[in-house]
Parts: C-alpha cells; structure tokens; sequence
C-alpha cells in the first residue's frame, strides 16, 4: 500500500472530526499535523490527541507510523497565531 499524502492525511482528519483549521505536512512516514477544532474546547492534550487518532482510525494504525500534532482550540489558534504573527512556532514539537 502506498504512504499517504499529507493532503490525503489532512483530508482523513478533517472528515472524522469537526475541524476550523487542519494543516499536514510530512514525507509519506512522519506527519507533523496542526489542527484547530472546537471539539477540542476543555479536553486535556492526551484527549484531544485520542480524537485526532479515532478519525484516522485503522489508516493510523497501518499507513501513518509518526504523527506528531499540535492540537488548539479555536481561541488557542487565535491567539497563538496573532501572538507571533507567523508560524514560527509550529515546527517545534515534543514527544
């Protein structure tokens, strides 16, 4: 099976979860994903995480072997992108 697109990851995400903004870039191995839900409004990051995985569902399991995502709120996003006014921060991420 060939390895996703980031396009295609991008399109699996927004298709099983409720998104304002998704933005997927990687190499067909390792994904670094951010993605902006109101679905993610009071729910801790290991939570939020989980929802990010149950609308990949079986692809993330066989397709996708690293993610690693940035997971906000609609007000995180707003903040976080008029704070630094690019996205200087998004490429740092921990495991």
């Amino acid at each position: 099976m060939a390895d996703p697109t980031p396009a295609e990851v991008q399109q699996f995400i927004a298709r099983g979860l409720a998104c304002e903004h998704v933005e997927v870039d990687g190499d067909g191995r390792h994904f670094f994903a951010t993605i902006v839900s109101a679905d993610f409004e009071g729910i801790s990051r290991v939570a939020r995480h989980q929802r990010v995985y149950k609308a990949l569902g079986d692809r993330m399991r066989e397709q996708i072997h690293a993610l690693s995502m940035k997971t906000l709120t609609p007000a995180e996003w707003a903040q976080s992108s008029t704070a630094t006014g690019s996205n200087a921060g998004a490429a740092h991420h921990h495991h």
